[in-house]
């Protein structure tokens, strides 16, 4: 009888991980972007049109190539675009910052600089097989002052792949892969922010509502600055259990792994809608960028509702990097 009763919990236990894993995950191309759908909802969409302004923004602000809105598995929007601290954030992104090219400081983060930009150029193929779905794209860094003319300093082709997850739970594949063709190559500069994956929270998070931990058990207080296998953003939301949450992890195979922070302080604006991290891989150390060679970081993002334990974000690290 116990063996039965056993032998029944595990197939329970089997069948719902079963159903977990069945979710499939398919492409829809709208007007404005590529979205990632689960069970007929849009949970990622990588923009490919230009995102305008609020009027009476420099227009220099718009562009196009990035993660924005990203949802939870019920739903809750987690990403914010052109925030009114900072119109060049967008959702999940990563240009870098600051960059020397022939001598030159160029800047692809800081849009309203009119240094450099980052933008979608076009789909280099897409992908539906075996409950996943698979976007890769090809975005330009722009040197936008180059003495000769606009020139691309750095061509990325930037790979995103969802699948489910357990728990309800979905994942992120965030690979990019970065090449310049420019004489003499790339100096990307040691700087607190640039390059990696960037993430800017709803405006709804703030410090009252939201926490962080990273791998090495830093919060939000200590963080900045340390480095990271992953690093956990929860906060506060509609859904059921009243929060969601991202899990970002960073690959072992990445520069300057374990990779290090930029994290907000608590008390920027006042604490409200003020949460941003981001894996820097250049802020302690430059990185030379050769002509015609490839470079890849490579991240994953576990997107969920309710909690998530410190032992499960290791885990999901450790099947990550194996």
């Amino acid at each position: 009888m116990i063996f039965k009763r056993i032998f029944c919990v595990l197939a329970v236990s089997q069948c719902l991980m079963t159903v977990a894993y069945a979710q499939k995950v398919t492409l829809k191309e709208t007007e404005t972007g590529i979205d990632f759908v689960i069970d007929n909802q849009p949970v990622l969409t990588y923009q490919t049109a230009v995102a305008d302004v609020p009027e009476g923004i420099k227009k220099d602000f718009a562009k196009s190539g990035f993660i924005h809105p990203l949802k939870s598995p019920s739903g809750q929007v987690l990403t914010r675009i052109q925030p009114k601290d900072h119109y060049h954030h967008y959702g999940i992104w990563g240009p870098w910052t600051r960059a020397t090219i022939s001598g030159r400081e160029v800047d692809f983060w800081n849009l309203g600089d009119q240094k450099g930009r980052v933008d979608f150029s076009h789909v280099l193929s897409k992908k539906e097989a075996g409950g996943a779905a698979e976007l890769n794209v090809r975005q330009n860094h722009l040197d936008l002052k180059a003495p000769e003319a606009e020139r691309i300093a750095i061509a990325e082709d930037l790979r995103i792949k969802v699948k489910p997850a357990d728990k309800g739970r979905y994942m992120v594949d965030y690979t990019t892969t970065i090449e310049t063709t420019i004489p003499g190559g790339i100096l990307l500069d040691d700087y607190r922010y640039g390059g990696g994956i960037g993430f800017r929270a709803t405006e709804k998070w703030g410090s009252d509502n939201s926490t962080v931990l990273t791998s090495e058990g830093d919060a939000r207080k200590t963080a900045d600055s340390t480095n990271a296998k992953w690093i956990l953003v929860l906060g506060e939301t509609d859904d059921v259990s009243g929060e969601s949450g991202i899990l970002f992890l960073s690959h072992n195979t990445n520069k300057s792994h374990p990779e290090p922070l930029r994290v907000w302080p608590e008390n920027n604006y006042d604490g409200i809608g003020n949460v941003f991290v981001e894996f820097t891989p250049i802020r302690h150390d430059s990185w030379e960028i050769l002509p015609n060679q490839r470079y890849t970081l490579k991240y994953r993002m576990i997107v969920f509702d309710g909690k998530m334990t410190a032992e499960e974000a290791e885990g999901y690290w450790k099947a990550f990097v194996k």
